[in-house]
């Protein structure tokens, strides 16, 4: 049987205790990047939302929820193709002040939410 040194046994150690706090910080999906960005401005007529986190998320669980300036709400649709990391939806848009709520889920089983606030410039 192999003698271990006290050194390797203690880094073994440190390693291991370190390995947690890893996987921890890849927990949530942050949102890295938006189009429209946060209290950014696009114009009217047909936009993309663009929508790009941390680590992976499942589409099929995750929720993008318009709401218009008169403060009616509406599910928008996610789009298949694309990254692991990314959201992407097609809207038509009149002026005004609007809002993005996403939520999406981590494929580690972790929820995150935020909201994307807006403004729609032109006729």
């Amino acid at each position: 049987m192999q003698k271990i040194s006290r050194r390797t046994l203690a880094i073994s150690v440190g390693v291991a205790m370190l390995l947690p706090l890893t996987r921890k910080a890849e927990a949530h999906a942050i949102l890295l990047e938006s189009t429209p960005a946060i209290d950014g401005s696009v114009p009217v007529g047909p936009n993309t939302v663009h929508l790009r986190y941390n680590s992976r998320i499942d589409r099929a669980r995750s929720r993008l929820i318009l709401t218009r300036p008169d403060k009616s709400t509406e599910i928008l649709p996610i789009a298949i193709a694309g990254g692991d990391d990314v959201l992407t939806s097609q809207i038509d848009l009149a002026a005004g002040r609007y809002n993005i709520r996403w939520q999406v889920l981590a494929v580690d089983g972790h929820i995150t939410r935020g909201d994307i606030p807006f403004t729609v410039e032109g006729r």
